[in-house]
């Protein structure tokens, strides 16, 4: 059975709407406002992802200047995921923009590959809007997201709960 053949995985974590995702990484902190209306698959995945601990450790495997920095590879050089995919969101998401510090899901050609990798956006990147869903917005860390290089760590990936 191939890869994008398997049946599309489907988050048990249930959005509240108010998540966080707090990066510890070996740069700083970085602190992203999670957007469970606009992309709830995507949210409701990487928080249960991250409350596993699955990101724990990993490195930031991709660095292009100018363009983006990503990271949740396992494998650490691109072709790895955590065993399943989920269906795109970037057609339904009426808040899909690639501003700077966005941050959005990683995928291969096919628009329902998506699983674990994820990038942040150094700079608006438009071109991607309409193939690749954003789920998060960095509030906090924008200075540690441009100091990311291809090899550091994440040394944590968390989840918190703020008043909207």
């Amino acid at each position: 059975m191939s890869f994008f053949s398997r049946k599309l995985y489907t988050p048990t974590y249930e959005v509240k709407g108010d998540e966080v995702a707090v990066f510890s990484t070996s740069k700083g902190t970085i602190r992203v406002r999670l957007d469970g209306d606009g992309a709830p698959i995507h949210v409701a995945n990487f928080c249960e992802l991250a409350n596993k601990g699955f990101y724990d450790g990993l490195t930031f495997h991709r660095y292009v200047p100018g363009f983006v920095i990503q990271g949740g590879d396992p494998k650490g050089n691109g072709t790895g995921g955590p065993g399943y995919c989920i269906h795109e969101e970037f057609s339904t998401n009426p808040r899909n923009l690639h501003e700077d510090g966005a941050l959005a899901m990683a995928r291969a050609q096919d628009p329902n590959s998506a699983g674990s990798q994820f990038y942040f956006c150094l700079g608006p990147q438009h071109m991607l809007d309409s193939g690749y869903t954003v789920f998060g917005q960095t509030v906090e860390g924008l200075d540690v997201i441009r100091a990311l290089r291809q090899g550091d760590v994440m040394e944590s990936v968390t989840i918190e709960h703020v008043n909207q």
